[in-house]
């Protein structure tokens, strides 16, 4: 029965929860706390695929007979019958499959993009023209480029790229707007979270991942750093700048000022500010999601391992 409901709970985690998420319109109200909820649900979709495969191997591990745990699979097949310990064992297999996909895409994910990174940042430090820029900084880099690009390059060297195309659109204050757009992504590490969820999307089979659960974040991502941007000029300002550099564009691994979200992101500038209420109902929904399945799962393991190690 546990297995059956972390089983559920996985599946409604990484598909119908995420799907109905990224449906509803308040998380742009309350875009820091939605964030922290979509975290905890994928974080919590990752400890209940765990958590299924460990109740899976606490029932085909019980004691036999003689108290000590069932280690021969006939034993196993006897006492369980061979369609459940056939389903037992699939599904097992299932979860380490998901657990090697989640460490295998983490690891070459961050390998992936941290190359083509560091490949583009150099290449941009050496056509770099920033004195030539309205703007100057450590962190900016100014390309002689009539193309519109407005992005930033993570990292321990992190940079904030732009042409001169995309100058010659903006003021000055707007261009401090999509500095501090860029710059906001840059402090808060978004590049982190969203290859997390990245990672956490394709570790799961693709019939019961939600689609849309990146997108989303992607979209909280982006407000995030409108508010900043917001708060450093105005909400009108920035409006202006990401109507200028709707169009900019940005390589593989880069975060983009514009794109395709760039209409409602316009639109949630003029929002009316959301009430304690909102943003606090999201973090404690946030917590219950993480914490009822760390405890549901914890607590009866310890008591189980406490009593196998003590028959072995």
């Amino acid at each position: 029965m546990t297995a059956l409901l972390f089983g559920i709970l996985t599946i409604a985690l990484v598909g119908p929860i995420p799907a109905a998420l990224s449906r509803a319109t308040w998380p742009l109200h309350a875009p820091r706390a939605a964030m922290t909820l979509w975290q905890s649900i994928a974080l919590a979709a990752v400890l209940s695929a765990f958590s299924t495969g460990l109740a899976i191997a606490a029932n085909l591990l019980a004691p036999g007979a003689d108290g000590t745990p069932t280690s021969n699979p006939f034993a196993e097949i006897e006492r369980l019958g061979i369609v459940m310990w056939t389903v037992y064992v699939t599904v097992f297999i299932l979860t380490l499959v998901v657990g090697a996909r989640l460490m295998y895409t983490v690891v070459r994910v961050g390998i992936r993009t941290r190359a083509r990174r560091n490949a583009h940042r150099a290449l941009i430090d050496l056509v770099d023209n920033v004195g030539r820029s309205r703007e100057n900084g450590r962190d900016i880099r100014i390309l002689d480029v009539p193309a519109p690009l407005a992005y930033c390059l993570p990292g321990l060297r992190r940079r904030v790229v732009l042409s001169e195309g995309i100058l010659g659109r903006l003021d000055d204050a707007e261009l401090a707007a999509v500095i501090a757009h860029e710059r906001a992504h840059l402090r808060a590490r978004h590049d982190l979270v969203l290859e997390a969820f990245i990672a956490a999307h394709e570790a799961f089979p693709r019939f019961v991942r939600s689609k849309s659960a990146l997108g989303a974040v992607e979209l909280l991502a982006e407000a995030l750093a409108d508010d900043q941007a917001a708060r450093a000029t105005t909400p009108t300002t920035v409006g202006r700048a990401l109507v200028a550099c709707v169009d900019a564009v940005a390589p593989s691994g880069a975060m983009a000022v514009g794109g395709p979200t760039t209409v409602i992101r316009i639109r949630r500038l003029g929002y009316v500010k959301p009430g304690f209420h909102l943003s606090a109902t999201a973090y404690l929904l946030a917590a219950a999601i993480l914490v009822i399945p760390t405890l549901a799962v914890a607590i009866p393991w310890l008591t189980e391992l406490s009593r196998l190690i003590a028959h072995s």
